[in-house]
């Protein structure tokens, strides 16, 4: 089982190039399971024409027993399991508890023996790396941490917080950055500016995402443009990112 963390800053298109990987893997044969770690719960909605399932912090709260697999994990895409974690009501509590319990609920109900996915793909809020939001990082849930990134000075913020943050956990044999997913804006300079970034860090550029109107005509219609268009440019790049990422696990 092979398992990936993907972080980047809010708005940066996190969900939209996880699950365009998610559904990349599960077009080369790979049973893959996506988990939503962020309060809106919004993660797997290209994998689930839309469908909202219900989060494992809302079904605890409304339900007094603990839920079955059937119940919190939904099969979306091509057979892709979909988690959402959630969270508080906005304001109140802490968001990253969310996605604690459910980790630990997944690890109580043996999800990952039963349902024996090949890929993992964590979906997590990077604007702030700690607390539960720093779980895939240090308690050993994901293996690769991939970082989504633009040219902007936020993003890059962002990105740069958390290259930090995973740096602190190197002694710790947790997860460590493999790369950055270079999410284009076209912004002046974009390139040069992630190539710094990519430099000055000592981290690859594994892919780069042009700002192609097909994902978001695809999104609107709740697809990836892996089911939209498989033969589209931008699908043929998520495929190769899924292929490289493949084989630079087994080697």
């Amino acid at each position: 089982m092979k398992k990936f963390a993907v972080y980047g800053k809010g708005g940066i298109g996190k969900s939209t190039i996880t699950s365009s990987l998610a559904a990349a893997f599960s077009t080369l044969g790979y049973q893959v399971m996506q988990i939503g770690c962020d309060p809106k719960a919004d993660s797997s909605s290209n994998l689930l024409s839309g469908r909202r399932i219900i989060p494992v912090t809302d079904y605890l709260k409304e339900h007094e027993s603990y839920p079955s697999l059937t119940e919190i994990v939904s099969i979306g895409y091509n057979g892709i399991l979909c988690v959402e974690a959630g969270g508080p009501t906005p304001g109140i509590g802490c968001a990253g508890r969310g996605i604690l319990t459910t980790f630990n609920l997944l690890e109580e109900l043996n999800a990952f023996e039963i349902l024996k996915p090949d890929i993992v793909l964590y979906d997590v809020l990077g604007d702030v790396v700690c607390g539960g939001f720093a779980a895939p990082i240090r308690n050993g849930y994901a293996e690769k941490i991939l970082i989504v990134t633009s040219g902007e000075k936020m993003s890059l913020f962002a990105a740069q917080n958390i290259y930090n943050a995973v740096a602190n956990f190197k002694d710790r044999n947790y997860a460590h950055v493999h790369g950055i997913l270079f999410n284009r804006r076209n912004i002046p300079d974009e390139e040069t500016f992630v190539q710094e970034f990519s430099a000055r860090n000592q981290i690859p550029i594994l892919a780069d995402i042009p700002r192609d109107s097909n994902i978001q005509i695809y999104e609107n219609q709740s697809k990836t443009v892996i089911e939209g268009d498989i033969t589209l440019p931008v699908s043929r790049k998520f495929l190769s990112l899924a292929e490289q990422l493949i084989k630079e696990s087994i080697e």
